[in-house]
């Protein structure tokens, strides 16, 4: 009856950078070999990956990242189990920079915007 005219969500481009993949190598690789828990590290490896895409779906549906503090607010952090993924969000990509578990220090987190 009326013209109303849905518009279809924005859709991103995921990157994931070589530090992030290198940070879910390094964690995953702990969980497995130094803790000895194989199956541990692949169920992590998997939540990973599933709070990636959920980024991927909704990027602003997660908070901002209060360590990295910007005037457009383009870095954000998702939290999967004890680990923060902190990505940034550009025109029309978003970048996962890193993986850092939750208890390190906020410097380590801030480190992660030099990231490209």
């Amino acid at each position: 009856m009326g013209n109303t005219k849905e518009k279809a969500p924005k859709t991103y481009s995921l990157r994931i950078t070589e530090n992030a993949l290198q940070n879910i190598d390094d964690i995953t690789g702990y969980i497995a070999y130094i803790k000895h828990q194989p199956l541990n590290a692949i169920r992590v490896g998997d939540k990973i990956f599933e709070t990636i895409n959920r980024i991927e779906q909704n990027p602003f549906a997660f908070r901002e990242c209060e360590e990295i503090p910007t005037k457009t607010k383009i870095y954000r952090k998702a939290v999967c189990m004890s680990w923060l993924i902190i990505y940034k969000i550009k025109a029309s990509e978003i970048i996962v920079v890193g993986i850092i578990h939750s208890s390190r220090s906020v410097s380590r987190v801030r480190k992660l915007r030099k990231v490209k």
